[in-house]
């Protein structure tokens, strides 16, 4: 038994139906963390990235990053999962989005290999994954306001937060394993 990941500890004997099962509920849990926001411009803050990353830590690189592709597939074809309800490819945020794919995939493998059992590496990854993730979205903003707008209204209001977050999960996940044992 593959027990390398939380979502394998809480779910051992899980097949295809049931990972189906959890990346729907994952996207559906995206969705709703992307409506609790603040509204600012051109991209608005919210807790996205936080349940972006989390679910890369507890499902993994795989299932991790099919959910947050899976996301992104449904906004993309107009359901109003992103932030503030929008939908589709066109705004100036669905880089970031596309960016939730590569850093749920990084943090994932950072989870395998034991990185959400202690506290400063999983700090480390969750900083990590958000790098992960700007780089795409900052790309893309870029597109719509310059670079240097871009580092201003895409980057530099965010940092503050996700380092904040990043420490929510840096506690998180290491006493979580603590809870349902190490093993």
């Amino acid at each position: 038994m593959n027990t390398s990941l939380l979502s394998d500890r809480l779910w051992p004997q899980a097949g295809l139906a049931w990972n189906v099962a959890l990346a729907v509920l994952g996207s559906l849990l995206v969705a709703a963390a992307a409506q609790v926001n603040v509204p600012m411009l051109p991209v608005p803050m919210t807790l996205q990235t936080l349940a972006v990353l989390m679910i890369g830590a507890a499902c993994g690189p795989r299932l991790g990053a099919a959910t947050l592709a899976l996301y992104a597939l449904e906004g993309a074809i107009g359901l109003p999962v992103f932030a503030e309800f929008k939908s589709g490819v066109m705004l100036a945020s669905f880089g970031y989005v596309l960016g939730f794919i590569a850093a749920a995939w990084a943090v994932g493998n950072l989870a395998e290999r034991g990185w959400d059992r202690s506290v400063p590496k999983m700090f480390a990854a969750m900083l990590l994954g958000a790098a992960v993730l700007y780089v795409p979205g900052l790309i893309w903003l870029s597109g719509f306001i310059g670079f240097e707008k871009a580092i201003q209204y895409g980057l530099t209001p965010f940092v503050v937060g996700d380092v904040v977050k990043a420490a929510v999960a840096a506690l998180g996940f290491p006493a979580a394993w603590v809870l349902l044992g190490r093993r």
